[in-house]
């Protein structure tokens, strides 16, 4: 052992002596702006990540109470015991990154939302605290510690088993947390809206907030958003007296900061004094739910940052955990990463940062899964299996030959029939996007039973491989090519949109001028987070509904993104019927035709089809009441995806003009609606050669 610790002083040596001599180096050969504020970035992270001492923990009665402290000369984390919260983060220079000013129970911690038998909602917002405190493991390199709570059944708490776990190793500018949740079969049933973990930053200090290369800004306080007004619902503001008054007259609101599941890697916060930064950093999506395209909450104003594994967001009622009587449950949620960094006052310290925890992203995904949790419930590689394959897609309608499946998204989730993924949520789910040729390989699979899906950028539908597919320890599948067939019936005679399960490609008005984010003014891809947009489907239609007229009108300008209610002056607010006018030289009146029909998000809609005769009291089609995703209200370019292949008898149809209605019938409040994500209809499977 003292050889490795003698080792290790001696490669810090010569780091030491590397880094005196890139100093010479720029100064000598004068090197420019740029260079140097890379080498600046290499030393920063040296300094976050470098000689620490083994980590310790210890024990500490602070009056009525026991605390939990570990150290590795970098970080120093305080925890509640047993309840197991985070009430204490030192680094750098702060004392505490979590706000001093909150009570200890809420700083940081894991939470849940639940309700009994019989609820529509969860009633109950419960901390995820343990009655046990365990150390797991302690040795020079890491400690990992347990708190846990165990239901019985003269408990009125939850019906959940809960082993809430800390990781802190040595070297490491930060530590890891998961927490393993079991429903017991003796327990009663529970139904579980959202399960996550929260950090709540000092106020005075974390100021800039950034998720994405493009989704980075100073953020108000809480403060500024109490002394706000309150829009449409509570978590929009209007900030009309703020302390930073570059913010005055914005609207801030916590879902305009989602993102999809997929592109959850790193988020967080910064502080400017000292340069400081707190990132959430999610290595694997394997134990998020509802596939990739589901979206989640990442930081918001508080400052806050959360890494929510499971919730009803932008999915409604269908993502909710159902758990029954008798019925025995366990999942690992996690590990993820918190991580801690820090730089020079430099004017680039925010760059440098954000940059940094991209970095420390990328080393945690290359790491995954990992090799230092002690849990039995967490395989490591080795126990776990790999799937290859190929995918192409037969459609003759487009190509004679088979089509490479190019980028197409292939995952393992439970077993199903296709497209069930986005609504499961009680098991693991592994995906990846396939290369050019339809090639894919998803690798560090658990052992389990799995059903295969997938769905391709640009086709209508969802695949689904017709066996089941078993990992076991150490499992190699290599599949035959695979190959989907889309949904078609017939030739395409025109069509709307691009399927690709949302509606970005529409057209996105501006907001209003009262209700901006100027993050979003200059982002033309981003411009669907804006608030209210709603009402400007009144503000651009006031007195008749949207007409898009095949050959001659333009998605991207002319199909408003979401079909929604108009606003009357008295401030209710009316189904739309918006009008699609083709042209059909012939008809086959004996044959069926095919409406393909898809939608990429809806909230309490009923869609209803009429060709021809907007007066039929009956609809050819009737979505009936669907979705509770909610996704317009919440900013969101999508939500849960619906697909609808819709017969329509030639006899519905004329030669000439013929129009489709599209009707919205429910209209009680301003975030009913839906959008749509592609628009397809398709000649009978004979020969059209004369349309």
């Amino acid at each position: 052992m003292e050889n490795v610790i003698t080792r290790r002083r001696t490669r810090a040596f010569l780091l030491r002596l590397s880094l005196i001599a890139l100093h010479l180096f720029f100064f000598v050969s004068g090197y420019s702006h740029d260079q140097a504020k890379h080498f600046r970035l290499l030393k920063e992270n040296i300094n976050s990540s470098g000689e620490s001492s083994p980590p310790r923990i210890r024990i500490k009665t602070q009056g009525y109470r026991q605390v939990t402290i570990m150290d590795n000369g970098l970080v120093e984390l305080k925890f509640s015991n047993p309840d197991g919260d985070v009430i204490g983060i030192k680094y750098n220079t702060i004392n505490n990154l979590l706000e001093i000013h909150n009570k200890e129970k809420n700083r940081g911690y894991w939470d849940m939302d639940w309700g009994e038998a019989g609820n529509n909602i969860a009633n109950h917002h419960v901390k995820l605290h343990g009655t046990k405190f365990q150390i797991i493991k302690a040795d020079e390199f890491q400690i990992e510690i347990s708190f846990t709570k165990i239901w019985n059944d003269s408990s009125k708490a939850f019906p959940i088993n809960v082993d809430k776990r800390y990781i802190m190793l040595r070297g490491y500018s930060g530590f890891y947390t998961y927490a393993i949740l079991e429903h017991p079969e003796e327990a009663p049933l529970a139904n579980i809206d959202q399960i996550r973990t929260v950090f709540k930053l000092q106020q005075k200090k974390f100021r800039y907030m950034a998720i994405s290369d493009d989704r980075q800004r100073t953020m108000p306080s809480l403060r500024d958003r109490k002394s706000g007004h309150r829009l449409a619902y509570p978590e929009a503001v209007l900030l009309t007296k703020p302390s930073n008054p570059e913010v005055k007259r914005e609207v801030d609101d916590k879902y305009q900061y989602s993102l999809d599941n997929k592109d959850i890697k790193v988020h967080g916060w910064i502080s400017s004094n000292p340069s400081v930064g707190f990132w959430i950093i999610t290595p694997s999506h394997e134990f998020l739910t509802a596939g990739p395209m589901k979206q989640e909450l990442t930081s918001h104003v508080g400052p806050i940052s959360l890494s929510v594994f499971l919730s009803r967001h932008y999915g409604g009622k269908d993502l909710r955990l159902k758990l029954d009587k008798g019925e025995t449950w366990k999942k690992v949620f996690g590990p993820i990463s918190i991580y801690l960094n820090s730089a020079s006052g430099s004017d680039e310290y925010k760059h440098s940062l954000w940059k940094n925890a991209k970095q420390q992203a990328q080393e945690e995904v290359a790491k995954w899964p990992y090799n230092f949790t002690q849990s039995k419930d967490f395989p490591s590689s080795d126990q776990r299996g790999t799937v290859n394959g190929q995918l192409l897609i037969r459609d003759r309608y487009i190509s004679e030959s088979l089509i490479l499946a190019n980028s197409a998204y292939v995952g393992l989730a439970a077993p199903g029939k296709a497209g069930s993924w986005q609504r499961e949520n009680k098991g693991y789910q592994f995906w990846v996007q396939a290369n050019e040729r339809g090639d894919f390989s998803i690798k560090d699979v658990r052992p389990g039973n799995y059903s295969l899906y997938a769905w391709v950028p640009g086709i209508i539908g969802d695949y689904v491989y017709d066996q089941i597919i078993t990992i076991e320890r150490g499992t190699r599948i290599k599949l035959d090519y695979l190959v989907y067939e889309p949904p078609r019936n017939g030739p395409t005679l025109w069509e709307i949109g691009i399927p690709d399960r949302t509606a970005a490609e529409f057209y996105v008005p501006d907001p209003s001028y009262r209700f901006t984010n100027r993050l979003y003014t200059n982002q033309s891809g981003d411009k669907f987070r804006q608030y209210g947009l709603w009402d400007r489907y009144t503000d651009l239609y006031p007195n008749e509904d949207l007409i898009y007229t095949i050959g001659v009108s333009d998605y991207r300008r002319d199909w408003f993104f979401a079909h929604v209610n108009r606003k009357s002056k008295d401030g209710n607010y009316k189904g739309t019927t918006w009008r699609v006018i083709f042209q059909l030289e012939n008809v086959m009146r004996f044959e069926n035709y095919t409406l393909q029909l898809a939608l990429a998000s809806a909230a309490e809609s009923n869609l209803q089809v009429r060709f021809n005769s907007r007066s039929t009291r009956r609809p050819m089609f009737s979505t009936k009441l669907i979705g509770r995703d909610n996704s317009i209200a919440r900013h969101g370019i999508h939500g849960l995806y619906w697909l609808y292949s819709i017969n329509v008898p030639g006899n519905q149809l004329r030669p000439g003009k013929n129009t489709l209605y599209l009707t919205q019938s429910k209209s009680e409040r301003r975030f009913i609606g839906l959008m749509y994500d592609y628009i397809r209809l398709e000649a009978p499977s004979l020969t059209v050669a004369s349309y």
